[in-house]
């Protein structure tokens, strides 16, 4: 089918049907479901998700306010945390940033960017503290987390800071949506050499996503590549201590650092 087919079908231009078909401006909702109906689109569940998604892509959210070229990629990853079902991570440098106090958030920030003028290191760690929205909404996401030993062990920040950070995670551990795993030194696993990952489960029809940071630019894998993200996870996760294990784990440790 050609592009002027479709386009003459929705009553848009060429030009425009090709930057949305380019991810360069959002879908109306009416066209999409336009398109679907010439494309002989018939999934109910598809469709529904899809027109969702287009309703979605244009509803503004709190990261609209702001840039999104400072804040290097993370606004599409708060937009895909604020839309999963359930986040799996897997950490062996730091606590993940939806589980930071601010004072860790701060000292995780400054590390990475030593040069950061005050004001963006505030800007930044504003943005991250408002990503933890999404544990305490009403429909709260599900967050499995498995932190390698070495997280709980880097002193990050300092004695006090490290301190109230593993408190917080031993408190956040008691919460019905989050579970967390820790990855002893003496587990019999390198299924993740090559370092940390995150999964995003979506709601139905859209393909799970995984994500990896990296100094050259964020990627984000769909399946059926994220499938491989997966089966590393499943296995860290048996290699990894029981939930309780975990918690009763960071409880000592934090007493010790006192």
């Amino acid at each position: 089918m050609t592009l002027q087919r479709a386009a003459e079908h929705i009553q848009r231009d060429i030009g425009s049907l090709s930057r949305i078909e380019n991810g360069l401006i959002a879908a109306r909702a009416a066209d999409v479901l336009a398109l679907l109906n010439l494309y002989g689109v018939t999934d109910e569940t598809l469709r529904q998700g899809l027109e969702r998604l287009a309703r979605d892509a244009r509803n503004k959210g709190w990261w609209d306010g702001y840039d999104a070229k400072a804040m290097g990629g993370m606004i599409d990853h708060a937009w895909i945390e604020a839309r999963a079902d359930e986040i799996r991570s897997y950490d062996v440098m730091a606590v993940p940033g939806l589980l930071q106090t601010h004072e860790y958030a701060r000292s995780t920030i400054k590390s990475a960017d030593p040069d950061a003028r005050p004001e963006t290191i505030d800007h930044w760690v504003d943005f991250r503290m408002r990503r933890q929205q999404i544990l305490t909404q009403e429909k709260p996401v599900q967050v499995t987390a498995i932190l390698d030993e070495a997280v709980l062990r880097r002193m990050i920040g300092g004695a006090d800071i490290m301190h109230a950070q593993l408190r917080k995670l031993a408190d956040l551990a008691a919460h019905p949506s989050i579970t967390i795993h820790v990855l002893p030194f003496h587990a019999n696993t390198c299924v993740s050499v090559q370092g940390p990952f995150t999964i995003f489960t979506m709601p139905d029809p859209f393909p799970d996503v995984a994500y990896v940071e990296t100094r050259g630019g964020d990627v984000y894998v769909e399946e059926p590549r994220a499938e491989k993200f997966a089966q590393a996870y499943n296995y860290l996760r048996k290699a990894a201590l029981a939930p309780e294990e975990s918690a009763a784990l960071i409880s000592v440790m934090a007493e010790q650092i006192r």
